[in-house]
């Protein structure tokens, strides 16, 4: 796919690693759909500064969590912005919950944010996409292909991004192309300390965390890899291969 113009949903693109997308998909002349739920500053600055290098964005609240907000979405960017040619996935919860301690509200909040949304989204955008084509990229974890105790119900939801992908990929092709990423530690949690990171780095074959860019130039290839639907492309150092 040739980027430049086309446009681009990101979910979740307020802050963190889906502003990076969304400012590394504008980067390559792109304009975008910057969806956000809490993080209202945060989105407005970040289609400000793509704004400021003369792209075109624009913002849109959603709750996520909410059933038919993905729908809805999809619709407003339409009407609002035209034709999506590109959704990236990249909207998600992720809390610390030992398996004792998991309630049934997380467990749905991590699901409906993780696993739902990212669906009915693909399935709005791809009644609209059949026609002219187009490409989703959903966000994935390293946590979908190792255990995490501490998180075994994002670590679910996210395997399920997985075979999510796998299944769109069939199902909507030859119109619609669908992969995956799955970062490994690019950010870390903001209550994570320098012994955190330390034990990260030396668990890491590459001996170094990621950034937010390692993952806007996986999303960037498999954009522009028109041979490739149906993968997850696991950006993590090495640490799926360290056992």
């Amino acid at each position: 796919m040739e980027l430049p113009g086309r446009l681009a949903l990101v979910t979740g693109a307020g802050h963190r690693v889906g502003r990076a997308i969304a400012e590394g998909l504008a980067a390559r002349g792109m304009d975008l759909a910057i969806h956000y739920n809490a993080s209202d500053a945060s989105a407005r600055e970040t289609a400000a500064a793509i704004s400021r290098r003369g792209g075109r964005a624009e913002i849109f609240s959603a709750d996520l969590m909410r059933p038919g907000a993905p729908g809805t979405l999809v619709a407003d960017v339409i009407a609002r912005m035209g034709p999506i040619d590109v959704v990236v996935n990249s909207a998600a919860v992720m809390m610390r919950t030992p398996v004792d301690d998991v309630t049934e509200a997380d467990w749905d909040a991590m699901f409906a944010v993780n696993l739902r949304a990212p669906f009915f989204i693909a399935q709005a955008a791809a009644r609209a996409m059949r026609e002219r084509g187009g490409v989703i990229i959903n966000v994935a974890d390293l946590a979908a292909f190792e255990t995490w105790p501490a998180y075994i119900p994002h670590g679910i939801s996210k395997a399920g991004v997985v075979q999510m992908t796998r299944a769109l990929a069939r199902a909507l092709a030859p119109a619609v192309r669908v992969n995956a990423v799955a970062p490994g530690a690019v950010l870390l949690p903001d209550d994570w300390d320098d012994t955190d990171e330390e034990r990260l780095v030396e668990s890491t074959p590459l001996r170094r965390l990621g950034a937010p860019s390692d993952v806007v130039q996986a999303i960037i290839f498999l954009l522009e890899a028109d041979f490739v639907t149906g993968e997850t492309l696991i950006v993590d150092g090495g640490r799926h291969v360290r056992t």
